[in-house]
């Protein structure tokens, strides 16, 4: 152990067999210890270096020169001298470890790795040279020192490391470095669109292209840092949070150029579109909505009451501040005809509420994932309409309209029937996961409304969860009265037309409604006054001093033409054979004419009409009782004797089935043999058993609405649905007589003529 002048070398790295001239004062010493210094920090290990000269620098200074020797650790701390010059105990160590198989290897290696820099940098021959003249391991490695591309930290390691094996292994590591950096940087000059995955040189990548947007002004840090701005400002539940702030460490690791970040970036543009902490101020004044739903639509009582209720529990839970589970969320189904105002009157709830209002078209939806979103995996992958549907009400509590969810369909892609059942469901609406968002997501503040045309195409599990409120149709009353209150205004400023140009009373307005359209809601109506409209726009726009305009009789044939709806029943029913039913249809209630005949034949049923399994079961029960009953109706035991018979349903092209023609198809055959006409003012409705039992029916009101429609004046029912007349309109009540069944018998003493004729015979 020696005392040795130290000698501080800032952000320098002297290794042993190099020579350096130093600008500093070592007279009177024959060696020094150089030791590098970062920052005041000093190294652990220096190199001891012997003084053999002294030297002029240029300048007129004076320094000496050094010839470096070995490696010299400190022992404790430096002292200064009475020259004011620090000196440290330093012990030698030269490299003297033998040498064994793996250091024979670890010199072969490195030399290899430093021969292909050489190769890659295209070096001269002579440092080739120099590095083949190097024949002891120890003075190998410390060449690793020589190289301008090692940071100061990295020589300070190399020179630390004193064992001679270990300090040949990281220079081996070291000199790996740099060559798979050269080795990309000459793969990137050569061929830009090399695909290369190595680790290393994707490293590479990113910061050369780091160092690039510096230059350009494009930093890559102006990115994340607004998307971790706009993430703090979305409000998000921590659980959302914490994904976002993951995914976005995940891009900021991967960089710009990877091929994730675009995928990312658009991950993380739908999270933060969604409106986690925006909700409506809701108006909870069930007078004020009550006012607004009337305003808006004409009739639909059992909506605006349940709107009206809802409105008013949520005003009482807020002003009690009752804790309401989130499993207590309203689904609403309208399910009715077409053109009665389900859709529309969606708007008028939000309008009536102060809630955002957005429309999903669910008509035609086979895929599940337009309901649950594409997992992240797929090219193209979309959140669900759901997730889309929040962005564009830009709240979480709007009202959103699932129109036509009875003709959602199923394929090999999935059930979206069944994904809506997490979405309607009160008991788990609350926790929905989008399959592209990967998340929870609280849909229970979100008021549903379900519109569809009719209940049977709707899965049952589905239906389940949804409250139905029916809608009917309309009688010719309320028909009038939207068509002057709300249709007329309405196609009157789409015409450009003003209020004291064209006028029309509820008289002319009744005869549209009956002579041009038989429909359960009012669109054809209102297609109609378009027409009419129309016509009347092109007169006062030919010729100004025609205004006002009066709608009467001959302008509404001249705009119409003739009229297109009649009252059949009475020229249908006159002949034996034929009896009038009521069904309902995917547009509302409607008039079937069944229709039965016979002819000579080997014994048989025809059925015609496109009847469906059921109807056609209905036939043939009808025909069974007609025939063991004939005795009572008062037809020949001979009438079925070679007899073929044929029953069929009118408008062919269109398919009919359903458990309510049994009795119509009973009183046609009865009427065809017995020889009695239907009563022309006589419609009925009702399923029959083999014992000549009659079942009840649904969709009554919208049956007897079409009765009305039609001019008929008497409707037979089932006993048991004697109670759904309630629902019928009172003015509808008073106009008709109800006759309720329970047999078979009953129905035939009041639809068929008394005056009988004489029965077929053979």
């Amino acid at each position: 152990m020696a005392k040795l002048l130290l000698i501080p070398l800032d952000d320098t790295v002297i290794f042993p067999t190099m020579d350096i001239n130093l600008p500093v004062d070592a007279t009177g010493e024959d060696r020094v210890l150089l030791v590098p210094r970062h920052d005041g920090q000093y190294a652990k290990v220096g190199t001891i270096a012997k003084v053999t000269d002294t030297i002029r620098l240029p300048g007129g200074g004076r320094g000496v020169s050094l010839e470096s020797e070995a490696r010299g650790i400190i022992a404790g701390a430096a002292e200064a001298d009475a020259a004011g010059r620090l000196r440290a105990e330093v012990t030698e160590h030269p490299d003297t470890k033998p040498v064994d198989g793996r250091t024979r290897e670890l010199e072969r290696e490195y030399r290899a790795v430093v021969e292909e820099i050489l190769s890659e940098r295209g070096a001269d021959e002579r440092v080739s040279a120099f590095l083949r003249s190097v024949v002891d391991p120890g003075p190998l490695a410390d060449t690793a020192g020589y190289s301008p591309d090692l940071t100061f930290e990295q020589k300070v390691r190399l020179l630390e490391t004193v064992d001679v094996t270990e300090r040949l292994a990281l220079a081996v590591e070291l000199q790996r470095e740099r060559l798979t950096e050269l080795q990309v940087r000459n793969r990137i000059r050569n061929d830009v669109e090399s695909g290369a995955q190595k680790q290393q040189r994707e490293y590479f990548l990113r910061q050369q292209m780091e160092s690039i947007r510096r230059e350009l002004g494009e930093d890559e840090g102006s990115v994340t840092d607004e998307y971790r701005t706009k993430i703090a400002d979305a409000g998000m539940p921590d659980a959302v949070k914490e994904q976002a702030e993951r995914e976005l460490d995940r891009l900021e690791r991967t960089g710009e150029q990877s091929g994730e970040a675009s995928m990312i970036r658009t991950y993380l543009d739908w999270l933060v579109s969604v409106p986690w902490s925006e909700r409506s101020d809701e108006v909870l004044d069930p007078v004020r909505a009550r006012e607004v739903l009337d305003a808006d639509h004409a009739g639909l009582e059992d909506v605006k009451d349940r709107i009206t209720e809802y409105i008013a529990v949520r005003k009482l839970r807020q002003e009690r501040q009752v804790e309401v589970d989130k499993r207590a969320g309203a689904i609403l189904t309208l399910i009715g005809p077409p053109g009665t105002g389900k859709t529309s009157i969606g708007e008028s709830i939000a309008r009536a509420t102060g809630r955002e209002f957005v429309r999903m078209s669910l008509g035609g939806v086979r895929d599940e994932a337009e309901i649950r979103g594409h997992r992240r995996t797929y090219i193209g992958a979309l959140p669900g309409r759901l997730v889309r549907a929040l962005r564009d009400a830009g709240t979480m509590n709007p009202v959103i309209m699932l129109d036509e969810v009875d003709k959602v369909g199923a394929d090999w892609r999935g059930d979206p029937s069944a994904a809506l059942l997490e979405v309607l469901d009160p008991a788990q609406n609350h926790a929905f996961r989008d399959h592209y968002l990967d998340i929870e997501i609280d849909l229970s503040q979100v008021l549903f409304i379900a519109t569809a045309n009719v209940a049977e195409t709707i899965p049952g599990p589905l239906l389940d969860r949804m409250e139905v409120i029916r809608f009917d149709g309309y009688t010719v009353a309320e028909k009038t009265a939207i068509a002057r209150d709300y249709l007329w205004p309405r196609q009157r400023e789409r015409n450009g037309l003003r209020e004291d140009e064209v006028v029309v009373d509820d008289e002319t307005l009744t005869l549209i409604v009956a002579e041009y359209t038989r429909e359960a809601g009012v669109r054809q109506l209102e297609r109609e006054l378009g027409t009419l409209l129309r016509k009347t726009a092109t007169k006062i726009a030919s010729d100004s001093d025609v205004a006002p305009v009066a709608v009467d009789l001959d302008a509404v044939r001249d705009a119409l033409g003739r009229q297109k709806v009649f009252q059949e029943a009475a020229a249908r029913t006159a002949v034996p054979g034929v009896a009038t039913g009521l069904a309902v249809t995917g547009v509302g209630g409607d008039v079937l004419f069944v229709e039965a005949n016979a002819m000579k034949g080997k014994g048989g049923l025809t059925l015609t009409g496109q009847l469906g399994d059921v109807m056609k079961e209905s036939a043939r029960i009808a025909l069974t009782y007609v025939r063991a009953h004939a005795a009572d109706l008062g037809i020949d035991d001979d009438a079925f004797d070679k007899r073929e018979f044929h029953v069929h349903v009118p408008a062919g092209a269109i398919p009919k089935d359903g458990p309510s023609a049994g009795v119509t198809m009973t009183t046609a055959l009865a009427s065809l043999l017995s020889g009695r006409p239907v009563r022309h003012t006589v419609g009925m409705t009702g399923e029959v058993t083999l014992q000549g039992r009659v079942l009840p029916i649904g969709g009554l009101k919208q049956k007897v609405l079409a009765a009305h429609a039609a001019g008929l004046s008497d409707v037979i029912l089932p006993e048991r649905n004697r109670g759904d007349l309630d629902d019928v309109p009172e003015d509808v009540r008073e106009a008709m007589t109800f006759h309720p069944v329970m047999t078979i018998d009953e129905v035939l003493d009041i639809a068929l003529e008394p005056a009988r004729t004489e029965a077929l015979s053979a």
